[in-house]
């Protein structure tokens, strides 16, 4: 007879055992392994034979139709009960395990070879959370407290934002005290008509959420483009929409047949010349917690061309327009491949112009084909380029004829790499006469051609400076930085002792000295 005993995932995964111990000794021992060490209460008079550890793993894709909302609604619902009984799409067995059992579980969910895994160490690393929560100071981080930009620490933040483009990196400046603040205030000024925002992942205790309400309730116009599609949050972001439609806020999801990614939000501020825009376009989430361990990007902004577009671009979120109609805005699956394909293939002009022509470009994953055909072909011009990538790369760099001029590197640290900036020449020797970009999609089909995205040029040069810092410091990285090689293999680089720099700290300990320095 063949039995599943489940670990139930509501318990702590690791067991402290306090006797025996000396002082200052800790001792934890797997859930499974004491499961394992009293199985036989479980099943009394049977001989236990064997036992093997499995882990499974379900189809979670939500696949939505064109439905009406209140049918949307309701099928999200559905689908999120019903994906326990998901099709199985992948085993991972514990080294060792019974073959009887590896086959049974592949026939019984229809597997091939390529969907089983046998793994030598822990078949669930996220349990490892418990141990790396442990209140060990030797072995965490320093404690960072994200700082607030000197630019807001007296004026009001819309005063802020009209004295020019400001430029926000967190968590080495504070999430809370400017894109927060941003939305909170708003919601309390008299003189603001309307807050606008998309809503992608935005935690369980989200302070906007409740800013919009009481913007709402205030009597001021309120309209959110909620995602509920957003895999593992569509029950909390379905909790969100009802409360705000509650209060009378509108409410939408997006676009039929496409997530909304965008990270934008737009406050609207009757003032003595008139009704100006205000917005917030980011590469982050707007998640309280989250924003303290990613390192993300965000521009707030009154300048009229951005506004204009993000205002559009909220129109065809939130109403029935074709298409956005924006003339700076990069907005997927409309304009945004098309203009990155052709900033790409300017430096190649430049290039072949003998002009100044560089690519930098960070973000969290390189997959799409179309943009990778573009690179390469920029490389085998003779573009310089560095591609800061977290996750996965799809581009090998490296390969003679093709790619020998695209470097390739990932930053990992303390803080989950999550900024999207993207650096184009144009024609000019000093980075900061370039032209950036940051915004919400990575360089993938899905980002490109599935989702609204929204990624923003960056036209003032403060900005512009503190982006090329952000990169430089990057490329600069011999602490945290691994390079990929024309093999496919990542390498990590080897410090340079001695120093206080990226070379010796590493980008993220730079970052946040040099945040310390703004302030001092």
């Amino acid at each position: 007879m063949v039995a599943r005993m489940k670990i139930p995932s509501g318990l702590k995964q690791w067991v402290p055992l306090s006797v025996g111990l000396k002082q200052g000794q800790r001792l934890l021992v797997p859930l499974r392994e004491v499961i394992r060490g009293n199985i036989e209460k479980l099943y009394g008079g049977m001989v236990i034979s064997g036992m093997t550890l499995v882990r499974i793993t379900r189809d979670a894709q939500v696949d939505l139709g064109e439905d009406s909302p209140a049918e949307v609604r309701a099928l999200v619902k559905e689908q999120v009960r019903q994906r326990r009984y998901e099709p199985v799409v992948r085993l991972e067995f514990e080294r060792g395990a019974d073959p009887g059992i590896c086959q049974m579980l592949r026939e019984r969910f229809e597997l091939t070879a390529a969907d089983v895994y046998e793994l030598d160490g822990e078949v669930d690393y996220t349990t490892l959370f418990e141990i790396a929560g442990l209140p060990i100071p030797e072995l965490r981080d320093t404690p960072w407290t994200p700082l607030v930009p000197p630019a807001l620490e007296q004026d009001s933040i819309f005063l802020a934002i009209q004295a020019g483009d400001l430029l926000v990196h967190h968590p080495y400046e504070s999430f809370d005290a400017t894109v927060e603040h941003f939305i909170s205030v708003a919601a309390d000024d008299p003189d603001t008509v309307a807050i606008k925002m998309t809503a992608y992942r935005i935690g369980d205790d989200t302070p906007f959420v409740k800013s919009l309400i009481r913007a709402a309730e205030h009597g001021k116009q309120v309209a959110c483009v909620m995602e509920i599609k957003a895999r593992f949050d569509e029950e909390r972001n379905l909790h969100w929409a009802a409360e705000l439609e509650r209060v009378g806020a509108h409410v939408t999801f997006g676009v039929s047949g496409l997530k909304t990614h965008a990270k934008t939000a737009l406050v609207v501020r009757k003032e003595s010349d008139g009704l100006r825009s205000y917005a917030h376009i980011g590469t982050g989430n707007y998640h309280v917690k989250t924003a303290k361990l990613y390192a993300t990007v965000g521009l707030l902004t009154c300048d009229p061309l951005l506004t204009r577009d993000v205002v559009n671009l909220f129109h065809y979120l939130t109403g029935h327009a074709r298409a956005p109609s924006c003339s700076s805005l990069l907005v997927a699956p409309s304009t945004m491949r098309p203009r990155l394909l052709a900033l790409i293939n300017r430096e190649v002009a430049n290039r072949t112009s003998g002009n100044p022509a560089r690519i930098v470009a960070k973000m969290n994953q390189l997959e799409d084909p179309e943009i990778i055909q573009a690179l390469c072909d920029a490389s085998a011009a003779g573009v310089p380029i560095d591609l800061i990538i977290r996750g996965f790369c799809c581009l090998r760099p490296g390969v003679a004829g093709r790619t020998e001029h695209i470097r390739v590197r990932s930053i990992i640290g303390r803080f989950l790499e999550h900024s999207r900036i993207f650096y184009f020449a144009n024609g000019s020797d000093d980075p900061v006469d370039g032209e950036y970009f940051i915004g919400s999609a990575d360089w993938m089909y899905r980002n490109l051609s599935n989702r609204i995205e929204a990624v923003t040029p960056v036209p003032a040069a403060a900005a512009k400076g503190k982006l090329w810092e952000i990169l430089d410091i990057c490329l600069r990285d011999r602490r945290q930085a691994w390079v990929l090689d024309a093999d496919d293999h990542y390498t990590q680089f080897d410090p340079v002792e001695g120093g206080d720099g990226p070379k010796t700290v590493g980008s993220q300990r730079t970052l946040m000295q040099l945040a310390r320095e703004r302030i001092a």
